[in-house]
């Protein structure tokens, strides 16, 4: 019965962290009743009090909860095979609290038409596509929990995760955010809410790309380093010889 629960726990998490990115698909685009332009109204400068307070949350949790440190004391209270579900299910929540109180912010940083709108667009959407893409490069179900709780499903131990670098990885260290920041920047219309939303990612994946990497060195060593030293953070170029 243990084993059930923990599969379908995990089952639910997963499907619990799809529905809140897709969500987010659709909340930055502006394609939903609620999104980043989209929503109650309040005075600029409480909504992007609000607004903060919200990636503040998002940010704190994501962070924090990655943490070496903070895994081996939460694995003391949750079983290692849903530590991984639990960390995505908190993430959606975050996400989900973001979106339920988000206030929009009026005003236009920019406003484009034509050919150059339909471009913003095409990134937007290539960004997302170079956002999951990544994820299956490396190992999807790792990263959201599935693979451990299968591997408690058949009783096996969860193997860790393996240095690799396929496609993206081998001309940009982090495709991932790399796609979370085309898809966050590039709009034909650009609020100043939005603008809050994608300024603030951006600084928050810089510090979590600094956070990320000292974790990878102390799994990876000098493997690392050298990757490090050979392939570009978040601007795909041709890797370094050396």
């Amino acid at each position: 019965m243990n084993r059930v629960m923990t599969l379908v726990y995990g089952g639910l998490c997963y499907a619990f962290a799809m529905a809140t990115i897709l969500y987010a698909i659709a909340f930055i685009g502006g394609f939903a009743p609620k999104s980043i332009d989209n929503g109650p109204a309040a005075a600029p400068l409480v909504a992007a009090i609000i607004d903060l307070v919200l990636l503040g949350i998002f940010a704190v949790q994501h962070s924090l909860m990655a943490r070496p440190a903070f895994k081996a004391w939460w694995t003391r209270i949750v079983p290692p095979s849903v530590e991984r579900s639990t960390y995505v299910l908190f993430s959606g929540a975050a996400l989900a609290l973001l979106f339920w109180q988000w206030r929009p912010i009026a005003g236009t940083v920019w406003s484009t038409s034509g050919a150059l709108a339909d471009l913003l667009g095409a990134v937007f959407w290539i960004g997302w596509a170079v956002l999951f893409v990544s994820t299956f490069l490396i190992n999807h179900f790792d990263l959201f929990g599935l693979a451990q709780v299968w591997s408690s499903w058949r009783q096996d131990e969860h193997a860790p995760p393996s240095f690799r670098t396929p496609l993206f990885y081998k001309v940009v260290r982090h495709p991932i955010y790399l796609g979370f920041l085309l898809a966050f920047w590039a709009t034909p219309v650009m609020s100043y809410g939005h603008a809050l939303f994608a300024a603030v990612a951006t600084g928050y994946i810089l510090v979590g790309i600094w956070l990320e990497e000292r974790d990878l060195v102390a799994i990876f060593g000098k493997t690392y380093i050298e990757y490090r030293a050979r392939v570009s953070m978040l601007i795909p170029l041709p890797p370094r010889r050396g």
